[in-house]
């Protein structure tokens, strides 16, 4: 019995060690997904509670937020810092509206800052919808830019999907400014050949949603979503040599038109 009881020890003991080790394993290979998956942010808000706010919530979200400013000026002093250290950040959250004027300080930094660093990410937050502001934002290079009303962060995880997402070289556009701007272009008759339909599935992609995503919002199958998005792609004359890019020229191409 005895003999009996230190085999069962032993095998209990292995299997202890055996599942140590998974349990090790699995927190490694989570601990380096959220290393893969952390961002570093700069935020631009002149509002001191809504930059804090944010700063939480992303900071609650594992994500590094190494700077914040309340000012164009500020921001761009601020990157170009860290830029000569070799710590640029993978993203910038800014207000479209900054001291000095409160006018367009910061969506005139985001597009400086466009321009001079083309790997930042830059997300635009608006009070409202300004169409001339967001048309100069998404001018030039479709890569890792967004434009969310200040509303949408209220939506935690939409907002902090969409920070990511910009990080990463993607699209973010509010709903909203999508809405404003085909609006625009519909009345310039610049969606005559689309149907419907394939304006619908555009204006989800704009908003920077994959096929499966689009899908589930139409209630459709991905099988479908796919042929309107090849549908739309071949009326606005996007090549497959586009590559990913396609989802976001293929709303440029209504905005810059």
């Amino acid at each position: 019995m005895l003999v009996g009881t230190g085999r069962y020890r032993d095998r209990q003991g292995g299997i202890s060690a055996v599942e140590n080790a998974v349990r090790d394993a699995v927190r490694d290979d989570a601990a380096r997904d959220r290393d893969r998956d952390r961002v570093r942010v700069v935020i631009a808000e002149d509002s001191v509670l809504l930059r804090e706010g944010l700063t939480r919530l992303l900071k609650d979200r594992g994500h590094d937020v190494v700077a914040g400013v309340g000012d164009g000026e500020a921001l761009i002093k601020t990157i170009g810092e860290l830029a000569d250290q070799g710590a640029l950040p993978d993203v910038v959250v800014a207000d479209v509206r900054m001291p000095p004027t409160h006018t367009d300080e910061g969506v005139r930094a985001a597009v400086r800052l466009r321009k001079e660093h083309p790997g930042i990410g830059v997300l635009v937050l608006s009070q409202y919808v300004e169409e001339q502001y967001a048309t100069e934002l998404l001018a030039g290079s479709s890569r890792g830019v967004g434009y969310l009303l200040k509303d949408r962060v209220a939506e935690v995880r939409e907002f902090v999907d969409a920070v990511v997402r910009v990080a990463r070289g993607g699209t973010a556009l509010d709903p909203e400014v999508v809405a404003q701007l085909l609006g625009r272009s519909r009345k310039q008759d610049v969606l005559a050949n689309l149907t419907p339909r394939e304006r619908e599935v555009l204006g989800l992609m704009a908003e920077g949603r994959t096929n499966s995503a689009v899908a589930r919002q139409l209630v459709v199958s991905d099988g479908a979503v796919e042929k309107h998005v090849s549908n739309i792609f071949q009326k606005l004359g996007l090549s497959p040599s586009e590559g990913d890019h396609r989802r976001v020229l293929a709303v440029l191409t209504y905005i810059n038109s």
